[in-house]
């Protein structure tokens, strides 16, 4: 069973920048899509950057293009999203999620492509 844990959340002003990560177990990063979903708990959620290694290529929402990376350290099966000029249309509940599969596409960014989820880590922008 694959664990994801979420960590970096917090409160910050409109304009700041936060980092987030997420630490797997049981699993080795390879060639899995992973991806950062928001919402609110028990709400849809949307997908605002996925990732798949094995042919290098991102998704990125228009929300969040431009001001989000997302990045990998394989080495320590982490996965960090860095966000730059937060704005209060930010504030979410961050998911990190992985697919199921190496076979798994997961660049649709779509909730339903994603096998494995994390608790969620809280981000508060205030304006």
């Amino acid at each position: 069973q694959v664990q994801l844990v979420e960590s970096g959340g917090g409160l910050v002003q409109a304009g700041g920048s936060l980092r987030l990560s997420c630490a797997a177990s049981s699993r080795t990063f390879g060639n899995f899509a992973m991806a950062w979903f928001r919402g609110a708990p028990g709400k849809g959620r949307e997908g605002v950057a996925c990732t798949r290694h094995t042919d290098d290529m991102t998704f990125y929402s228009d929300s969040v293009k431009g001001r989000f990376t997302i990045s990998r350290d394989d080495a320590k099966n982490t996965m960090f999203l860095q966000m730059n000029n937060l704005q209060p249309e930010d504030t979410a509940v961050y998911y990190c999620a992985t697919v199921n599969s190496p076979m798994d596409y997961g660049l649709g960014c779509t909730s339903d492509e994603y096998s494995y989820w994390g608790q969620g880590t809280r981000v508060t922008v205030s304006s």
